[in-house]
């Protein structure tokens, strides 16, 4: 696989899956915009940089505000002249007992992150792909939400329920573009996020055993399993794949 000199922005790229997609494309010759709320982001530009001798762009900031789409739109169309692959990862989880306990804020904020966040960097991205007449989009979904339901998870489930369908539509609008777009499910995935949701329930140790009970392999995935996948649907040796949700869960859907 290869992605030498694409240009490929990814979203919510400081922590977890994002920063280790990061990684692995710069890994395969990937030249790099990123984007994270967290100043993390400055330090992991400055890595990839001299450790794989690539161009990398960063924005500190929320992906939903209209000053960071504009910045991303004017350093792709102004700097880079092309996008290549657009890698829509950003997200949040939040906890609640049932839905009737789940504050509207953190709704909104799910759904604002994880799925109306796309619409919006799609809406900057697709005219610049149409007008290029080539392109690969990934969405970052959940097995949550989309094959699985999970009490607590209401609004994470629904928006990442969402980012399925919303695959499927890009997909179907944008093939005759040559234009691609993909949704990776993973399912649970030992991060950073996980390890805070971890240490928000009263026995800590009980809830991982519990989280690892319920993977038949035995485990959790890791970060790194979820970039690999990233970088085959990225590449072009996957060229005759769109609208498909990927599943990746140490058969928790079975």
């Amino acid at each position: 696989m290869n992605l030498k000199d694409k240009i490929c922005l990814i979203t919510g790229s400081a922590n977890g899956i994002g920063e280790k997609c990061a990684f692995k494309f710069a890994e395969y010759g990937a030249r790099l915009i990123l984007i994270d709320q967290d100043e993390k982001i400055t330090n992991i530009s400055k890595i990839l940089e001299k450790k794989y001798n690539r161009e990398v762009r960063f924005i500190v900031g929320d992906i939903t505000s209209k000053k960071v789409l504009n910045l991303m739109e004017t350093i792709i169309v102004n700097d880079f002249k092309r996008i290549d692959i657009l890698f829509n990862n950003a997200g949040v989880i939040r906890l609640s007992d049932d839905i009737s306990k789940l504050d509207e804020k953190d709704w909104d904020l799910q759904v604002n992150v994880n799925l109306k966040s796309i619409y919006l960097v799609l809406q900057k991205i697709i005219p610049i792909m149409k007008n290029q007449n080539f392109g690969n989009i990934l969405n970052t979904a959940s097995m949550t939400g989309s094959v699985v339901g999970m009490g607590g998870l209401a609004g994470y489930c629904a928006s990442k329920g969402g980012v399925i369908g919303l695959t499927k539509c890009v997909a179907l609008e944008l093939a005759k573009y040559n234009i691609r777009c993909n949704a990776i499910a993973p399912g649970t995935v030992h991060t950073p996020s996980w390890e805070d949701r971890v240490k928000a329930f009263k026995d800590p140790a009980q809830a991982k055993k519990d989280f690892i009970a319920r993977q038949p392999m035995g485990r959790l995935g890791t970060p790194e399993e979820i970039a690999n996948l990233a970088v085959y649907l990225a590449s072009d040796e996957s060229d005759f794949i769109t609208g498909v949700t990927h599943a990746i869960d140490g058969g928790m859907s079975i």
